[in-house]
């Protein structure tokens, strides 16, 4: 063993392993020499070796080691354990290794152990020093507190060196509250032993007596001042106020004011309050102490407090004494700082309203004036309420609550009286007048209209809440006057129509409508006269006339139905020729069966559906209707349409100048068709006397001729005769003139002949009285001039033989130069009204006529 523990040439877990089988403590020197942890704790496990395995843990302070052995795992850990705290732990001196093991007890959570081992080294140990250990006794108290509670309060009552306040905190979380009170207690701590019997104990009688036991103590005060704030705490007000005062403690002056308040402890209140004014200089307690004397009813000793020097807040106090009804409290202390307009309120409270209106007078203030009002009227004094009511209704702020506090106490005679006697005044507003048109309209409606034409202008200004409260009275003839001096036209006309029993007035209608700037407003009054005064709405139409659109007129009442009760209207607009008033006069004119209106209507004014209209005239019953309906078709160069109606009406003087109208000879001979087809011969001759101009005469005298109606169709060719005779007359008058002219001039030789535009040499022009040359024979069917003629002066002959005219030409003799053709005379070429050709004109273009 000496070898193995001098001797360091050795290999500790070769030899250790060899002396195992052989000796097992010999294996434990050699594996404490190398340090060999493992080897050595399993050696001395397998052996029964604890002692020497707790010796070495202690030793070696290998957190590590320590871990290792007191795992759970460990089956030896509890024979470990006991020869740590009876043998290896009793043997050390030194303080480190005592610490490390307890910290390793303490990391593996051995607090039993623990506890053990503290109590070997702390309690039972022989050395001074681990005794009085201030780390071991807080140790051992710790964990104690944690791990067996029941043996702290023996721990407290052994040791003396821990630290007090901070186990005291530990234990009072731990809910060890006896204890901590004990240690506290033990270490003079009284302030915290109070504050653990009130807060965690909760003994006041405990703590009445502990703070009487340290009332001579040098925190006796303090203590009775934790012990006055837990009996405030408690709600025993006057215990609180008896300890606070024996610690003199003014701190807590707040929380015993309201409790003493709520507690009704007013004596001893003010018992407390006199002491803290000794201790103290504060506004709250000077202004409590006035309260509390207020509140008590101890106002000689009130008012020598407040004619004393004190900084209480006088107001306040006042203020509170008249929430409280302390009014003859609150009098002295608003008398005492010239506060006029709490004065006068408190001296309405006391109903002494003489005095009351003075002090409102020296406040000067609305709010004041206002009070006393409401009191005198409250209590039917009518006698100061107008002084009052006055100064407040000449503000227009006041004046609408001033109106309702009088209307719903049913006082509206004394609130007329007040506000009439207000409308003289220089200071009157126009909220006066206005109001009182509203008391009018709800109490007094036969005098509302008389009172706004005489205040007009006044009512004028506000005047939308004035119409609300007439609306809602149903006061519409007010509402319509309101909307008048308003110049609010349109709502007046609304009103009117809206409620026309009441407020509808022809004339004012009329006046006010015509203001009115919104042309819809006029198409309703429309509306309104149509359903309720129809006699009257060609009146208002008149009125409106200006301004309204016809068609749109129109269209509105068609909508209605009632078209024909403005058909005065409609006469008077129609100058302005509009299609829809056309076409309603027309309708009008219709239903009427007015048909010499209608014709007028239509012969004046011609903006219309003239086909339409025709139409539908073209089946109406009436003779005259039908006739319109023809002379509409005719206008509208609807010929045949128009003579079908008056072939059928047996109207063949409007058939006839229907077709004289058209201008088209196919209609006219068509007209003479149909009559010749109906047998009427008069018809017949007068057809072609009306339509002489487009009848052709061929086809006139053929058809009469095939009808065997040749007599009446003489008049046609008498006049067709007539006028060709005329023609012939006048162009041989205007010959003779030509030649007379022409001879008056040198004569010309003759031209040679000059082929004709039929292939014929030109025959030359025969000197006057000159013989015609003998007929020569020309092609078969030609006609020759008989021999010995003689020519019309100036004219010309064709080569002898003669000839005839080209088919449907008439040939009567060439024009003498410069003579003018006939119309319908002309030949081939030659237009109507054109001159013939000059003497000796040679071109191809010289027809026959």
């Amino acid at each position: 063993e000496q070898f193995l523990l001098t001797n360091e040439c050795y290999q500790a877990l070769v030899v250790g392993k060899f002396c195992e089988p052989i000796d097992s403590h010999l294996a434990y020197v050699a594996y404490k020499r190398g340090k060999c942890h493992m080897e050595l704790i399993d050696v001395t496990n397998r052996y029964g070796l604890f002692k020497h395995q707790a010796r070495y843990l202690v030793e070696e302070q290998d957190p590590a080691l320590w871990a290792t052995v007191l795992s759970p795992q460990n089956e030896y850990r509890r024979s470990v354990i006991d020869e740590v705290v009876s043998v290896a732990l009793p043997e050390t001196k030194r303080a480190d290794l005592v610490s490390s093991t307890v910290k390793a007890f303490m990391i593996a959570e051995l607090p039993n152990e623990l506890i053990e081992l503290l109590e070997k080294i702390v309690l039972q140990g022989t050395e001074q020093e681990f005794r009085s250990n201030r780390n071991l006794q807080n140790l051992l108290l710790l964990t104690a507190i944690k791990a067996d509670k029941s043996r702290v309060m023996d721990y407290i009552n052994q040791l003396d060196a821990f630290d007090a306040p901070e186990i005291a905190e530990i234990a009072i979380d731990a809910d060890l509250f006896e204890e901590a009170f004990v240690i506290y207690k033990k270490f003079k701590l009284n302030v915290k032993a109070i504050q653990v019997l009130i807060k965690h104990i909760k003994k006041l009688e405990r703590a009445v007596d502990f703070a009487d036991t340290c009332a001579n103590s040098p925190d006796g005060k303090e203590v009775y001042s934790n012990l006055g704030e837990a009996q405030l705490n408690e709600g025993l007000v006057t215990d609180a106020i008896e300890s606070l005062m024996k610690a003199e403690d003014p701190s807590f002056y707040e929380r015993v004011v309201d409790s003493a308040k709520k507690g009704n402890a007013l004596d001893s209140l003010a018992k407390y309050l006199k002491m803290c004014r000794k201790k103290v200089r504060n506004e709250r307690v000077d202004s409590e102490l006035a309260y509390t004397f207020a509140k008590l009813g101890r106002l000689s000793e009130l008012d020598d407090f407040i004619n004393s020097q004190n900084i209480a807040r006088i107001q306040d106090v006042g203020d509170m004494c008249y929430r409280e009804a302390l009014y003859d409290a609150a009098r002295m202390l608003y008398a005492n700082i010239n506060n006029f307009a709490k004065l006068a309120s408190t001296l309405v409270k006391l109903q002494h309203f003489s005095s009351a209106v003075e002090a409102a007078r020296k406040a000067n203030s609305i709010q004041t004036w206002k009070e006393v009002n409401r009191a005198c009227v409250d209590t039917q004094d009518f006698r100061f309420d107008k002084i009052a009511g006055i100064n407040v209704i000449l503000h227009p702020d006041e004046l609408e609550e001033t109106c309702h506090y009088y209307e719903v106490r049913g006082h509206t005679n004394e609130l007329i009286t007040l506000l009439d006697s207000a409308l003289g005044l220089d200071r009157a507003h126009n909220g006066l007048f206005v109001e009182l048109a509203i008391i009018y309209s709800k109490h007094r409606p036969q005098k509302l209209m008389e009172h706004l034409k005489f205040w007009r202008k006044h009512v004028k200004e506000n005047i939308s809440k004035l119409v609300q409260v007439c609306r809602n009275n149903r006061q519409w003839a007010e509402v319509v006057f309101l909307h008048e001096i308003d110049n609010d036209y349109e709502k007046a006309a609304k009103m009117m129509m809206d409620h026309s029993v009441d407020a509808w007035d022809d004339l004012k209608f009329k006046e006010i409508i015509a203001k009115v700037s919104h042309l819809e407003l006029y198409y309703d009054a429309i509306k309104f006269y149509l359903d309720q005064h129809p006699d009257l709405i060609n009146d208002l139409l008149t009125v409106l006339s200006v301004r309204l659109d016809p068609a749109k007129v129109v269209e509105r009442v068609s909508k209605l139905n009632h078209i024909a009760l403005i058909k005065r209207y409609l006469i008077s607009v129609q100058e302005k020729n509009v299609s829809q008033v056309n076409e309603a006069l027309n309708e009008l004119y219709i239903e009427e069966e007015d048909y010499e209106s209608l014709r007028q209507s239509i012969d004046t004014y011609d903006n219309f559906d003239s086909v339409a209209l025709a139409r539908k005239l073209e089946k109406s019953d009436l003779l005259e209707f039908r006739r319109i309906s023809a002379r509409l078709y005719r206008q509208n160069k609807r010929w045949k349409q128009s003579i079908e109606i008056s072939k059928k009406d047996h109207m063949y003087k409007d058939a006839m100048d229907t077709a004289l109208q058209s201008g088209d000879g196919e209609i006219a001979e068509g007209l003479l068709d149909f009559f010749v087809k109906e047998d009427n011969k008069h018809a017949f001759a007068a057809c072609l006397f009306t339509c002489y101009e487009l009848v052709r005469p061929d086809y006139a005298v053929e058809l009469a001729w095939r009808n065997q109606i040749i007599d009446f169709a003489f008049p046609y060719l008498i006049q067709v005769l007539r006028e060709y005779t005329h023609k012939v007359d006048t162009l041989v008058i205007d010959s003779k003139k030509k030649i007379e002219a022409a001879q008056q001039q040198p004569s010309n030789p003759v031209p040679p002949p000059v082929p004709s535009s039929y292939g014929f040499p030109q025959p030359p022009i025969l000197p006057p009285g000159g013989l015609i040359p003998p007929p020569i024979m020309g092609p078969p069917g030609m006609m020759t001039n008989p021999p010995g003629m003689m020519a019309p002066p100036g004219t010309m002959m064709p080569p002898t033989g003669g000839m005839m005219p080209p088919p449907g030409q008439m040939m009567v003799g060439f024009a003498p130069p410069g003579a003018l053709v006939p119309t319908g005379m002309a030949g081939p070429g030659v237009p109507p009204g054109l001159q013939a050709p000059p003497s000796g004109y040679t071109g191809d273009n010289f027809g026959f006529f």
